[in-house]
Parts: C-alpha cells; structure tokens; sequence
C-alpha cells in the first residue's frame, strides 16, 4: 500500500526538477553568444536523454541497489523494488533521482560552451550519468560511507551542485579558454552574453523549481512532522536565494560602481545552490548568513577563476556550483540547528561536512581528468578554430542562425507618426573626403565616386526604396559587424571592462557617377536620421577605375546596363 499524497508529492517534485533543464537551458544561452544558441539548447536536451538511458540501464544500480561503503550494486534496468511501504512506489523513486542525475550532468555545459564538439559532449555526458555521479552519490544517499558518518547533504549542494561544478572545472581547463577571451599579455576580454534576458528568464525558472529540487526532497507530506519540515526546507530555500541576490547587488554595485546584472542573477543561483545541503537543518537566520556569504564568493570566485587561474567560463558554472555547493555543504556543519557549530554542537558534524566535500571534489577530479584526457585522444574535445569563429550552430548543426527569422522580420517597414518623425536639419553635416592627388578636389568633382553606408539591419528597406527613387540602379549589401566607443564611463560585464560592443549592422556600397552625390547623402541622411546613437555612417572617397568583367568596358560605361546608356 502506498500513500497517493506521499507519491504525487515525489512525481511533483521529479516535474520541477526536470523543468530546471528549460532553466538551465536559458540561462546558458543567454550568456553566450548567439551563434552556438542552437549547440546549447542541443546539448541540454541530449544530456537528459542520454543521461536517463544510461541512468536507467546502469548507473541507477550503482547508486542504490546494495549498502556497500564505496558503491552499491548491478541492478541493470532497475529490476529491484526501491519504493518505500506506506509512501511512494518504486518507480516514482526512480524518476525522482533521474533528473537529479540529469541535473549534474547538464550543469558542465555551460562552463565548456562555444567550442566543445557535440559527439564529446555526448560521450561526457552518458560517462557522468553512468558511473561518475552514482558512485559519489551513493556515499551520499546511497548508504555508502559518508552517509554512515552522519554526512548531510539534504538536496545535493555537493552531491549534484558540487559534482558539475568540479567536472566543468576539469572540462574548462583541459578545453582551453575560447578565442579572444585572453591576450597574450594575460589581460581578459570580456566577451558579453547575447540575450541577458533570456538568461534572467532561466534564473527564474530555476528559482521557481528549486522548491520542488529542495522541498520535495522530504519525499512525504504524511503527518504533521513531513508537512512542517515542507514548509521550513521552502522558507529557507528562499531566504537564502534571497539574502544572496540582495547581495550580490551591493557587492558587484560597491565594486564596480553599477549594480552588475549578470553577476546579480548568479548571485541568485548561488544562494539556492548553497542553502541546498542544509535547507533541512538550518533555521532561516541561518539560511539568511548563508545566502550572504554565498552571495559575496560567487563574485570573488568567478573573478579568480576568469582572471587569474585564466579558465574561461562563460556562465560562471564553477564559481555558483563548484564554489557554492562546497560551501554550502561545510557551512552546513556551522549552522545546523542539531549538532552545528554555532548552536553547540562542536566541530564533529563541520569535520565530516569537510571530509565529505574533499572526498568528493578528489574523486570528480581523479574521474573527469580521466574521462576528458581520453575523450580529447580519441574524438577530440574542441572543435576547430574555424568552427568557434564561425559558430557551432552552422558547423556543427547546420542551423543558420538560432534566429533565422529575426532579421528578415526587422525589415518590415514600420509606419511613423508625425509626432515620431525627427527633422534631418539636425543631423550633423557630413564632410566629404577625397582620397585623389588633389587636395582641392571633393567627391562631387570626381568622375567616379563611392559611397559606404552603414546602418542598422531593420533600416535597409527604406534606404533602397529611397536610393531606388533618385537614380540609383546597383549596390552591393552586406551583413557586417560594427564596433564602437562612445565617451563616458566605461561599461563593464561580469567585472571585465568592455572596450567595443559588436552590433549587428549593413554595409551599403554604392558606386556613382551620373547620380550627384550629395544627392545620394541627402538621401540617406533622411532616411536613416533618428538623432540616437546608432543611426550610422557615411564615408565618401574616390574610385580611380571601374571594370566590368563580361564585356571589359571601364569608368562610367562599367556601371551602366545597356538599357540604361541606350537612354
């Protein structure tokens, strides 16, 4: 017999956890660029599938199916029954710990993002969920050693958090930093995330479902005891992911001298990463002190890994699981109401949070070194330079863009107002340049003139309609990016100063002669004025000669099709 409420509350509880991978998935992807957005949405989703097969098929039976110290059993396909009488059924057990396992797995993706080969990242994945993750959670919940120490790690700060976070810092160092991320010199570039809101978007989405990640870890709602013990494990959770955002906003602020976004959104993640081990034992000041310090270490903890050990993570998944799950877990041993530090309890219970978190990160180091040096020698870890500059979505995946539509939609002319149209007269004159032997000469007097524009993608309709209209008959158009500064205080992303912000912009290249040119800047500068930054440019210079290739004729003729010089 089992008890309906005790096994919804279980099912519930493997849903939002399962729901954390869109978290994580988002979260990823927004602080990465948006050429490799379709790599890590692939990657997310291929580490749960791959990572349940294998978890079923193997790495369950090592977790759970025996008592011993270091491992527990062969139990292939799960053939034992694990539910408990009176509460939940076997299966409902089962699905519970998968997408914990899944959860592991999923959090090394972030820290190697933008130049991992997907068959490895495979080939990592399916190896963590089958042997390297069950092995260190049996010692955890398994019955294994740690657990007969009295080792508490209630949700998995070390036994899930930890365990990523320790393998993205393996899988990071050996992969190397991607291109441009350092100089020679040993100085950081940041490289800043495509689509911070997105990745707002998973930190809560991950907020959300750390209440069934933690409060349904009690796995009963069955008497008066389980349903407090709820209650107190959400308050927690929340405080401490709380306490740490709040934070983390005034420390990046103090630092940096802006409340730091990115960084505040793992402030939020760290806290609930370590309030995990001990949202069960610990009361609310305590989760509030924890929250606290986790807030602070995220930001000094990323700093140190990006900046002086120079291992390149683009999400900071070591610094919020790494960092935090073993702080959460020894800090644990300090706040824990029942035989905690600070209540009375002595150093017992912080001597085998300690342990515990040493053992751990020992035997992911010893394994991931292991399991990547080998992938790295047989299907190679990192793909191309020309893959990474190009993006993992196209070479990898042949996806075009993660955003095909984007900017083809960008092009539909928008209707303006009278009281939305700005008057060109206050645009700034543009010089014209010539680059001939005469220095008296201007672009108009020249036989051949060429004209560069360069302005925003959804701005290109207007603009040849517009050039269209006064004679223009060819142009050569091109995606480009642009890069620029503007004075003021400087920008920083997660610490790192930015120097340039790329854009995505068009480049117009035109070629007149009959056409007056200042005809053809007139013309743009109309269309194109808005007076915000970013409206764009106009260069001018001279062109010595033009050829066109299928009949050889040169100059003026070169440009004009039959049609055109019969008129």
């Amino acid at each position: 017999m089992y008890s309906s409420v005790d096994t919804i509350w279980v099912l519930l509880g493997a849903a939002l956890v399962f729901f954390m991978q869109a978290g994580f998935a988002m979260v990823e992807t927004g602080f990465t660029r948006a050429k490799n957005a379709g790599n890590i949405i692939m990657k997310n989703l291929m580490d749960f599938a791959c990572g349940s097969l294998v978890f079923w098929v193997f790495g369950f039976g090592l977790m759970f199916a025996g008592s011993g110290k270091l491992i527990g059993g062969l139990d292939l396909f799960i053939q034992g029954n694990y539910g408990v009488e009176g509460g939940y059924p076997s299966w409902a057990y089962v699905i519970f710990q998968t997408v914990f396992c899944a959860t592991a797995a999923t959090i090394v993706s972030g820290a190697m993002a933008e130049r991992t080969k997907f068959k490895s990242y495979l080939a990592y994945s399916i190896a963590i969920s089958a042997f390297i993750y069950p092995i260190s959670g049996h010692w955890i919940w398994g019955g294994g050693w740690l657990s007969q120490l009295g080792f508490i790690d209630f949700a998995g700060s070390t036994a899930v958090h930890m365990v990523g976070g320790v393998a993205a810092l393996v899988g990071a160092k050996i992969l190397g930093a991607r291109i441009g991320k350092y100089n020679k010199d040993g100085s950081v570039n940041a490289i800043p995330g495509h689509n911070i809101t997105v990745g707002a978007l998973g930190v809560f989405i991950l907020w959300f479902c750390w209440f069934g990640f933690n409060g349904c870890s009690t796995t009963s709602m069955t008497g008066d005891d389980n349903i407090m013990l709820a209650g107190s494990v959400f308050v927690t959770t929340n405080i401490a992911a709380a306490a740490a955002t709040v934070t983390t906003m005034i420390f990046t602020w103090i630092k940096y001298k802006k409340p730091d976004v990115s960084m505040t959104l793992n402030g939020s993640l760290a806290g609930l990463v370590a309030i995990t081990a001990g949202c069960a034992v610990v009361n609310p000041v305590g989760a509030c002190i924890i929250g606290i310090v986790a807030g602070i270490a995220v930001v000094v903890a990323i700093e140190f890994i990006d900046q002086k050990l120079k291992i390149d993570d683009p999400v900071g998944a070591i610094g919020v699981h790494g960092v935090c799950g073993a702080l959460g877990t020894i800090l644990t041993g300090v706040f824990a109401v029942d035989g905690g530090l600070a209540y009375g309890g002595g150093f017992h219970l912080l001597g085998v949070q300690t342990l515990g978190v040493v053992s751990v990160i020992a035997w992911v180091v010893v394994t991931t070194t292991i399991l990547f040096k080998a992938i790295d020698a047989t299907l190679g870890l990192r793909v191309t330079e020309e893959e990474e500059v190009v993006g993992l979505d196209k070479l990898e995946h042949g996806l075009t863009s993660a955003y095909a539509d984007f900017a083809k939609a960008s092009t539909v002319r928008k209707l303006k107002t009278v009281a939305e149209k700005v008057s060109v007269d206050k645009a700034v004159p543009v010089q014209l340049v010539s680059n001939s032997a005469s220095s008296d000469a201007v672009a108009s007097d020249i036989k051949l003139t060429k004209i560069e524009i360069i302005t925003d993608q959804d701005k290109f309709k207007d603009l040849k309609d517009a050039l269209s209209d006064i004679g223009i008959m060819g142009m050569t158009v091109s995606n480009v990016l642009g890069c620029g500064t503007q004075k003021g205080a400087p920008k920083y992303y997660r610490g790192v100063a930015v120097e340039m912000e790329l854009h995505p912009k068009i480049l117009v290249e035109i070629v007149v002669a009959k056409v007056p040119v200042q005809a053809v800047i007139d013309t743009a500068k109309e269309v194109l004025y808005t007076g915000n930054i970013g409206d764009g440019k106009i260069f001018v210079s001279s062109v010595d000669n033009a050829v066109k290739i299928r009949t050889g004729e040169e100059g003026v003729d070169a440009l004009q099709y039959p049609e055109a010089k019969a008129n």
